[in-house]
């Protein structure tokens, strides 16, 4: 959760409780089977025992491709559904080129409409009910995962079907972390935990068990931070559960990569463009900030950053001309700042040119890539209510809200902007947790939440070397124990290197 200066911002569990909704049943979406000729090879040319072994290979192919579900991480916006679509007509292409029967293949933002089916914990017992039976193994991907199927069989291959896996590309920390509640302190590189982007399996009975334990043990009530690392804990069970089991084949290089000829799985996009980069006039910044820190956090913002941004206001309890700083008229509060992020709200709508489609608010220890938020945003149809950055969740196994934490960056179309103060929403109190209020509004309106792994609450060195490996970030939190304008420089400036105070200077990623 973001954290503005001189807060320290507690979640409000009691205030927030009273908007949970109940989980409505899932609906399973099942698809045709259809047949499709294995090649238009002659086979009446081929000896009669050469004939049997070939029908026997694909027989055998096509029951074990039966066997998988794949689920894509997919999401409702109409840019990443189109992607996750694109995904899944390419497996069924490459499993219609094999033969036979088709395999069952879902989106996850389809398969229910309750928002929590993104933390898939909820949805183990529907896939024990639908696919318990007759399948053996779960595979999950994300919408740029990119699958070679006759490969991923192979891999899949090796393990025993009938028992307990949990497979997949094995991440860990290499110190604790408060992303991950300070985890393993003693030695977190004990913990594995599966990189979504590389694609992972669990095998039925897995999944069975699982479900069985959901059904006497419902979740509880509580935040979703990060996601992979919360379901290895679950599936650990504190040691009575396999351990993730790292498989080579499960990749996260290019899929052009000279690397990936053992890869069943690779990656696609680093950084999604769309086309040319909206343009600078297009994106207004909204930097909250408060007096105790003009002195401090805004010469980084200004050394860095700034430069980026063709719109950019400082909002804060005091007007200081030498930033220049505006005050919003209201209090600064030690936590939540609810009321301020409202009044900016309302200060793009109503003050800002209407002609202006974007809206980013960030805090002042925010360090971001406006750069690379401007080629992201190519992507997204500001004409559309869309509310942008790193997804966490609260109450998601009973009912609940997502919603994107503020310290990486919150982004907003106009419409989004519009739609969410038509609907008088408001905050509950003045330091209410603003971006929470935020999610809670916006589930409210029936209007998602947009997720990039781009934007990160936290600092380089709190998330795993191998995560940020296939990414080009956008965004990272937070000036504690690091020196800020060497991490911008490291991982968000347009170019690794960059001129400071009349120098060239390369920094190693390997150092932060």
């Amino acid at each position: 959760m973001s954290r503005e200066p001189g807060c320290n911002r507690w979640l409000l569990f009691a205030a927030c409780a009273h908007l949970f909704f109940l989980l409505p049943p899932l609906r399973t979406r099942a698809f045709a089977v259809n047949v499709v000729r294995e090649s238009a090879e002659d086979e009446t040319e081929l000896p009669l025992l050469q004939k049997s072994e070939k029908r026997g290979t694909i027989s055998k192919t096509s029951r074990e491709l039966k066997e998988i579900v794949f689920i894509i991480q997919s999401q409702s916006n109409s840019f990443h559904s189109k992607r996750a679509e694109d995904l899944k007509r390419d497996i069924l292409k490459q499993a219609a080129d094999l033969g036979k029967e088709l395999p069952t293949v879902l989106l996850i933002h389809q398969m229910d409409r309750h928002e929590g089916a993104w933390t898939i914990l909820p949805l183990m017992r529907d896939f024990s009910v639908t696919y318990g039976r007759n399948s053996s193994w779960i595979f999950f991907c994300e919408e740029d995962t990119r699958i070679q199927v006759v490969k991923l069989l192979e891999t899949l291959g090796r393990f025993d079907e009938s028992k307990e896996w949990f497979l997949g590309k094995a991440l860990y920390d290499e110190e604790s972390t408060i992303i991950h509640h300070y985890a393993f302190a003693e030695n977190p590189t004990v913990f594995k935990f599966p990189d979504f982007a590389a694609g992972w399996a669990l095998s039925i009975p897995l999944v069975n068990k699982l479900a069985k334990k959901l059904k006497s043990e419902p979740l509880k009530s509580d935040f979703t931070i990060d996601l992979k690392h919360e379901i290895a804990l679950y599936i650990w069970q504190n040691g009575e559960g396999p351990h993730l089991t790292p498989v080579p084949e499960f990749c996260t290089d290019d899929v052009n990569s000279y690397k990936v000829d053992h890869c069943a799985t690779t990656f696609s996009n680093f950084l999604p463009l769309c086309g040319e980069p909206v343009k600078k006039e297009d994106v207004f910044v909204a930097v909250k900030t408060c007096r105790k820190f003009h002195g401090d956090r805004i010469p980084v913002v200004k050394q860095t950053w700034e430069r980026e941004a063709a719109l950019i206001e400082y909002y804060s309890d005091y007007a200081d001309i030498s930033i220049p700083t505006i005050d919003l008229g209201v209090p600064n509060t030690d936590r939540g700042h609810c009321g301020k992020t409202f009044a900016i709200l309302e200060r793009f709508l109503n003050h800002s040119s209407p002609r202006t489609p974007w809206l980013v608010i960030v805090d002042d220890d925010t360090l971001i890539s406006i750069f690379r938020l401007r080629k992201l945003l190519s992507c997204y149809d500001p004409n559309e209510p869309v509310f942008l950055g790193e997804r966490y969740g609260y109450g998601l196994g009973t009912g609940g809200y997502s919603y994107i934490t503020g310290g990486g960056g919150m982004v907003f179309s106009r419409t989004a902007v519009r739609k969410l103060l038509a609907s008088k929403c408001r905050c509950y109190s003045m330091d209410a947790p603003d971006d929470m209020v935020l999610g809670m509004c916006f589930s409210g309106l029936g209007i998602p939440i947009t997720h990039s792994p781009l934007f990160h609450q936290a600092r380089p060195m709190d998330y795993p070397k191998g995560y940020l490996s296939h990414q080009i970030p956008v965004s990272f939190h937070k000036h504690w124990n690091i020196d800020p304008v060497k991490v911008y420089f490291t991982w968000l400036a347009p170019h690794t290197e960059e001129s400071l105070n009349g120098r060239k200077v390369a920094y190693n990623r390997e150092d932060l």
